[in-house]
């Protein structure tokens, strides 16, 4: 009986609710489905909704998505998402035979493949915005954006455009929505250039007039992300809160920006959940792959005042509770966090009510001297939640040295202790001591560590002295009181416990413990080995300890070092950085002679080998290069063998040493060469090298332009390299277009690398001129003699008959 009461009252509320939207949904368009249909909606957002009552301790964290009031109390506007009914199951079973030709191998011709791709999107015509919201179909449509033209994409594009909010919040339109913004970033830069593809033409091609002309004009790319930015704006913080579409303003932002945009199969991508990137993976569909979208892109003139005009509506619109909501909120803090980082670029981050100032409850408002229990005690617990350290990780990078002291004194400095031990608020930490300010400041900030720094070593929280240590080298201070701190963590305090300093932190144990261990026991520390790079890095005498350590331990000992995972890490950080000076380097190669056959053969020592060749001069290098030789028959038989001897060029030495000495000597030249030039053309960093050339040409190249000619240069150099490598010169092509290459990049007085790069200098230059003279001189008389042998041999075959 108590289970026949229970069906009923269920009935009776599906019942009462029914009748409820029957009444109120009189005004919707058919086909709606406003209850239900939105994961940012319930059936509770309907007419008469009563919010439930909000604490005031709450404020910072309650964020009431379905009864959200406008700021003249009307209730908030109910979205549904977009619904068009059930895909044809012909159509649907067409496209998915189509699937296998897009996740195949490539087309043979492109002909074939633009021919193929036409047909589908005939087939698809006037049904559209119905695939779109189909599971399998959405999916199989960002896969044939890949291979589709710039006017096919700007036609699917358009066709969205009506219905941009109900698609953006849609489970499966959404990522399609998305795919469709990542290819515009792509197009956009090629827009700004000049370079977009012919309308006219394309239109043809894709079933266009007869005479040539379109029906339709098709807006731009630009003129479509506007019309995106115009139709998101007004429901930014609705959007913010909507799980299938706070993915769409991220990349929104991203490309109006021009910032650059994660790779899509990247593991640190933010724009794709992890769940959604490994669906894609399994099902072969990653759905962009422009390299161009990972670095900064050229963007519209436009589109600065739609970001502004963007970023100031939504700061306006957005309530000071429901900002506060977003920065604990899994689906809005991501947006919120790109948000303060726009701020930040254009200058707005700290103005009084501001979004930052908003989100910190009128800390900049009210200045640092004001108390507000509230305040603190909010701030308190985000550095506790999962998704509030994240939001307060951004603030540490993004606020000003001002407001960035006065957050770590008031809520780090008497905390730190109980901070940095947590297992969430320590990476918010970290990232307080990643971005200090100055080095008074992270002498202040160490000082406050030291005592902690056994408890954070031996706690699991060595990340916290990582960020200690990669602070000094960005500041270029406190070697000296870091170095001073580890002694005490790890127990080492007179000058014997000292010298086995490299061997504590390779395994991250007390020198009590270390001097009782069996020493071929203790396994690698992967954060231990991190910490040793990291101090490698220091300039000066302050790696010096470091590399006395080093120096006092068996050879014997560091060969094993070199086969591990780990520890083969600090062998090759040791041997490659810049810092330590070439007489101490020499030393750590020599202490490897007669045993790089044995490494070569490792998978681990083999990188170590191949660190010890970059770094070594002409001579050393012929000695690895015949101690390798000799076991030449040993090495073959493993593949690490096999590329350290293609790495080495030990075919050339073993049939022509003498090509092989002058080769390297000219990739000696090379690199002395790119390091003069390139050196002297880049920025002096703050507090720099002293003695540092000043630039060639001040003032005359930006920085950015600089940066990109150093990029575009070590490109071209490492290919030279690698070509070099192998015992051949690299092809005439690429020659040729080097120069070219280094002259775009912005600096004409770089053309010198050019001639470095490709083996040439002008002398040798002109005496190829001269000779190819010679030879065209000399090529009629060879070909006549040639023909004056064939008449004789014609003369002797006749004499014989």
């Amino acid at each position: 009986m108590g289970a026949d009461a229970k069906r009923k009252t269920r009935r009776g509320k599906r019942g009462g609710e029914s009748k409820r939207q029957t009444d109120t949904g009189s005004e919707a368009a058919p086909g709606e489905q406003h209850a239900t249909n939105g994961p940012g909606e319930s059936a509770g957002a309907a007419d008469g909704y009563v919010a439930p009552p909000m604490e005031a301790a709450d404020s910072m964290f309650y964020y009431d998505t379905a009864g959200q009031d406008s700021a003249g109390g009307e209730p908030a506007e109910k979205i549904s998402p977009a619904s068009y009914g059930l895909v044809n199951p012909d159509l649907q079973k067409y496209l998915k035979s189509c699937e296998g030709m897009l996740d195949g191998p490539e087309f043979e011709t492109t002909e074939d493949r633009d021919i193929f791709v036409r047909n589908v999107y005939a087939e698809m015509k006037n049904h559209e915005l119905q695939l779109t919201t189909d599971h399998e179909c959405s999916r199989i449509l960002e896969k044939l954006f890949k291979i589709s033209s710039e006017y096919q994409i700007r036609r699917f594009f358009s066709i969205t455009k009506d219905d941009t909010l109900r698609l953006a919040i849609h489970r499966f339109s959404s990522h399609t929505l998305q795919t469709l913004l990542l290819l515009s970033a792509a197009a956009l830069e090629r827009e700004v250039r000049g370079e977009a593809n012919d309308f006219a033409a394309d239109a043809e091609a894709d079933g266009g007039d007869s005479a040539g002309t379109v029906r339709t004009e098709i807006p731009n790319f630009e003129q479509l992300v506007l019309g995106v930015v115009e139709a998101l704006t007004p429901h930014w913080a609705f959007l913010m809160s909507n799980e299938y579409a706070s993915h769409i303003l991220r990349v929104l932002l991203l490309v109006l920006s021009g910032k650059p945009i994660e790779d899509q199969a990247s593991s640190k991508n933010s724009i794709k959940s992890k769940r959604s990137t490994k669906y894609m993976e399994d099902r072969n569909g990653a759905p962009v792959g422009h390299r161009s979208l990972s670095a900064q892109r050229a963007v519209p003139e436009s589109f600065a005042a739609a970001l502004e005009r963007l970023l100031s509506a939504a700061n306006g619109a957005m309530s000071d509770i429901i900002a506060r909501g977003f920065t604990c909120s899994a689906v809005g803090s991501p947006v919120l966090q790109l948000m303060l980082e726009l701020d930040a670029d254009r200058g707005a981050l700290e103005a009084q009510g501001s979004l930052l100032d908003k989100c910190l409850m009128g800390l900049i408002s009210d200045g640092a001297g004001n108390e507000n229990p509230r305040r603190d005690a909010a701030i308190k617990m985000a550095l506790e939640d999962v998704v509030g350290s994240h939001f307060l990780q951004k603030v540490a990078e993004t606020v000003s040295p001002p407001l960035f002291q006065t957050l770590y004194d008031r809520y780090f400095g008497d905390n730190l202790k109980k901070l940095a031990l947590h297992p969430i608020a320590n990476f918010v930490v970290q990232s307080m001591f990643s971005n200090a300010k100055d080095g008074r400041q992270l002498k202040a900030m160490i000082a406050q560590a030291e005592p902690l720094v056994h408890n954070l070593l031996f706690c699991r929280r060595p990340g916290v002295v990582r960020a200690l240590l990669d602070s000094c080298v960005r500041l270029g201070a406190g070697y000296t009181e870091i170095m001073n701190a580890l002694y005490r963590g790890l127990g080492a305090s007179e000058a014997v416990e000292r010298k086995e300093l490299i061997n504590l932190l390779a395994f991250l144990i007390t020198y009590p413990e270390f001097a009782k261990a069996d020493y071929y026991q203790l396994p690698f520390s992967i954060q231990g080995s991190l910490i040793i790079q990291s101090i490698v890095q220091f300039p000066g005498s302050g790696h010096e300890p470091l590399l006395e350590s080093y120096f006092g331990q068996d050879p014997e000992r560091l060969v094993s070092w070199c086969k591990d995972a780990s520890g083969s890490r600090i062998i090759e950080a040791i041997v490659s950085s810049t810092h330590i000076p070439p007489k101490s380097k020499r030393k750590v190669l020599e202490g490897y002679v007669g045993k790089f056959v044995d490494l070569a053969a490792d998978k681990y020592g083999s990188h170590v080998v191949d660190a010890c060749w970059a770094a070594a001069g002409i001579e050393f290098k012929e000695k690895i290069v015949s101690e390798l030789v000799q076991a030449d028959a040993r090495l073959q038989d493993s593949p690490f063998g096999r590329t350290v001897l293609r790495n080495c060029g030990a075919e050339q030495y073993k049939r022509r040493a003498d090509e092989w000495r002058q080769r390297e000597r000219n990739i000696e030249k090379r690199k002395r060469m790119f390091k003069d030039i390139v050196g002297s053309g880049a920025p002096a960093a703050e507090g720099g090298r002293k003695g540092g050339r000043a630039p060639a040409a001040a003032g005359k190249q930006p920085a950015a332009s600089k940066a990109k000619a150093a990029d575009e240069i070590d490109a071209l150099f490492g290919a030279t390299q690698k070509l070099a490598a192998l015992g051949g010169p690299s092809k005439e092509g690429d020659q040729a277009t080097m120069p070219a290459k280094i002259e775009t990049a912005g600096d004409k007085g770089l053309e010198a690398i050019a001639d470095a790069l490709s083996g040439t200098s002008r002398k040798k230059a002109k005496s190829k001129a001269r000779k190819a003279q010679d030879d065209t001189a000399e090529t009629p008389t060879a070909k006549k003699s040639k023909k004056d042998k064939e008449a004789a041999r014609k003369d002797r075959r006749a004499f014989t008959r």
